[in-house]
Parts: structure tokens; sequence; C-alpha cells
């Protein structure tokens, strides 16, 4: 489904984040991908959501070559990928509710599917009580599970998670990713970067490791 071939990514001021990468993800894996601070994770997760062009290589997601594609194309692509970033990027001004809905929003979808589709994806991550609270209301874990519920409202195929435990304790740690397990069993692709080694200790996915921008195991 995913497919690197080749890809680099220069950043203007010169720094090499990401160097030679080849790389297949199959449809419904999910994989952890691991290594330094400035290893080139958070690149490779935001060039499969376009957020990021690569300098130079392919990027085939089920066998469209994304790094080709129009601006005006990108919204297409990125209704089949949900995106957790790290620094969660909530709306403190909106609640839960119109937090999640805002994919739902720009991608014009009815009132009456939308407000279903919000409530399903609450539920899913144990929010549909806190609907109108606001986000700043919310503890840590809570706030992390409405990213998630944000990012699986409108149902992709591929989800992606930038250090999705990073600040949380271990109870909370434990909850999210028995969230994203419960994706990958219903056929998701699920790819999740962290520096959090507990994570990794009895997984039985497999584990990318990128050091210095490339892939090292």
């Amino acid at each position: 489904m995913i497919i690197f071939k080749n890809v680099s990514k220069r950043y203007a001021d010169g720094f090499v984040a990401l160097n030679n990468i080849d790389l297949a993800v199959e449809a419904g894996e999910m994989i952890f991908l691991t290594g330094h601070s400035g290893a080139g994770k958070s690149t490779l997760l935001k060039l499969i959501a376009a957020i990021e062009r690569p300098t130079s290589g392919t990027i085939t997601i089920s066998g469209q070559n994304i790094a080709q594609l129009k601006l005006s194309a990108i919204p297409f692509l990125r209704r089949k990928i949900g995106f957790i970033f790290q620094d969660h990027k909530l709306l403190f001004d909106r609640n839960v509710f119109d937090n999640v809905s805002l994919p739902l929003q720009i991608s014009n979808f009815d009132n009456k599917t939308s407000a279903s589709r919000v409530r399903a994806a609450l539920d899913k991550v144990g929010l549909l009580k806190k609907e109108k609270a606001m986000p700043i209301t919310l503890s840590g874990g809570e706030q992390q599970r409405l990213c998630i519920a944000r990012a699986i409202v409108h149902r992709p195929n591929i989800l992606i998670a930038d250090e999705p435990t990073g600040n949380l304790d271990v109870e909370y740690a434990r909850e999210i990713m028995a969230l994203f397990n419960s994706f990958n069993q219903v056929g998701v692709t699920i790819m999740i970067s962290t520096h959090d080694g507990s994570l990794l200790e009895d997984t039985q996915h497999r584990i990318l490791v990128l050091n210095q921008g490339k892939l090292a195991a």
C-alpha cells in the first residue's frame, strides 16, 4: 500500500532529514517507527500525508505517486489518511464535538451524517459524554483520545500517529495503544512513531529504526 523508493528530504537550510529511504508497508499492517530525536521519524510520516514533499525519490500509496500530486489533489489523498500530531493541534475555542467534526466540514458532509460520525468516533474513544466540553478541561489522555477521534472520524484506511504517548503516563499510554490495536484489527494500516521503549518491548509488529535519516534496521 505504501512504498518509498530512494526517498530523500533536504530542507532549505541544508539539513538532510531522510536519506535514500526504501520502505514497503502492506495494507492492514501496523508498524512502529523509532530512533533518536531528529532521526527523521516525523518527516517520514509527514511525507505520507503530503504535509512535506520529498526532495527526491517516489512515494506510492495504493499505486499513486503522491510525490507528484498537484496541490488540488492533496485534500482527496488526505481523506484516506488520519494524522495524529505530536502537538495535538486542537482548537481550544471549540468544544469536543466541533473539534472532531472539522474534517467532515472540510469534506462537505451534511449535518446529519456528520453528527452521526462524530458521535460514533467519540463513543469509540470513550468521550461521548464530553461532546460539549472544551478541550482545556480535558486531561492529557482525554485530549489525546480527542485527537484520535478527529483522525478517525472520516474513516481513513491509513492512520499515522507521531509520538502519540509521548506526554502520557503508563496507564493512559496503554489505553491509547489498545485503541490503535482495535483499529488495526479491522484492517486499518497504522504507522506510529515513538521513542518509548516500553511500547516496543512485547510488540509482535514490525519495528523500523531510523538513524541520522537512514533506515538502520
